[in-house]
């Protein structure tokens, strides 16, 4: 599957921005899918999942302020991001892993498709 983002750009903290990631050529379904993000000197970080029953999960620190959500179509997987910080500032990553079903439900494989990212900047 080929991952497609948008939707980057440079807000004020305090502010809001939706983060795109359309799959190219076909649609989301049988993947888990993720929004991950690396800053300038430092590691690649998760940011938020979900599965293909719709289970989310998210890193403490945008608890509350960031949603990942994904259309009806299963085409498109959005991040919705409120009240962001400056230390939100980084290059987002939009990423698919196979779903698998094992030991009596659905897992992901590991994330090994990747997007080109968009850049998020936060900053007065």
């Amino acid at each position: 599957v080929q991952l497609v983002e948008s939707g980057g750009g440079l807000v004020q903290p305090g502010g809001s921005l939706r983060l795109s990631c359309a799959a190219s050529g076909s649609t989301f379904a049988g993947y888990c899918l993720g929004w991950f993000r690396q800053a300038p000197g430092k590691g690649r970080e998760e940011v938020a999942t979900i599965d293909g029953d719709g289970s989310t999960s998210y890193r403490d620190s945008v608890k509350g302020r960031f949603t990942i959500s994904q259309d009806n179509g299963k085409s498109i997987v959005y991040l919705q991001m409120v009240s962001l910080k400056p230390e939100d500032t980084a290059m987002y990553y939009c990423a698919a892993a196979t779903e698998y079903f094992s030991l009596g439900r659905y897992r992901c494989s590991a994330y090994s498709y990747w997007g080109q990212g968009t850049q998020v900047t936060v900053s007065s």
